[in-house]
């Protein structure tokens, strides 16, 4: 181990893979708002997917080129269309993306309050005076169970 260690110490450190930190770090910040379309959950900054390495060089490339972060976004969108976009706009080609999750909500709200209406509907039988009366004396125990009620017990 300590051999180990020695080589360890006498090890030169890592060059940085690009010559402008500046311009990786815009890279990186602009990688994490954009979606990698083979992976589908991750950003171009966290996947290794062949597509989303060959996105990051397109970013770093025209960001080295003097491109703002808007017209390198409007050019993967014209490319690639607003699914690019971990935050679409809202416009009419992203209405359903964007209040699809509420209308679902609101609709299930409304099918439970109907449910729930019809449930009492149902539970709220009226009973006659005659079976109030026959149900409080079976209830009390002093009611004699009629006789074509009873089961034969073999």
């Amino acid at each position: 181990m300590l051999v180990a260690a020695a080589f360890a110490a006498d090890a030169p450190t890592a060059k940085p893979l690009v010559a402008d930190p500046a311009l990786e770090a815009r890279v990186l910040d602009l990688s994490h708002k954009l979606r990698c379309l083979v992976c589908q959950n991750q950003s171009i900054a966290e996947s290794h997917a062949p597509l989303a390495v060959d996105l990051r060089d397109q970013v770093r490339e025209q960001l080295a080129a003097g491109r703002s972060e808007n017209e390198v976004v409007d050019y993967l969108v014209a490319r690639y269309g607003d699914f690019v976009l971990y935050a679409p706009p809202f416009k009419a080609t992203t209405l359903l993306l964007w209040l699809g999750p509420a209308a679902l909500l609101l609709a299930g709200a409304g099918w439970l309050a109907i449910r729930l209406r019809s449930r009492e509907r149902e539970a709220a039988v009226t009973l006659s005076e005659a079976e109030h009366r026959r149900a409080r004396e079976l209830l009390a125990g002093n009611a004699a169970v009629p006789p074509s009620s009873k089961e034969p017990r073999s």
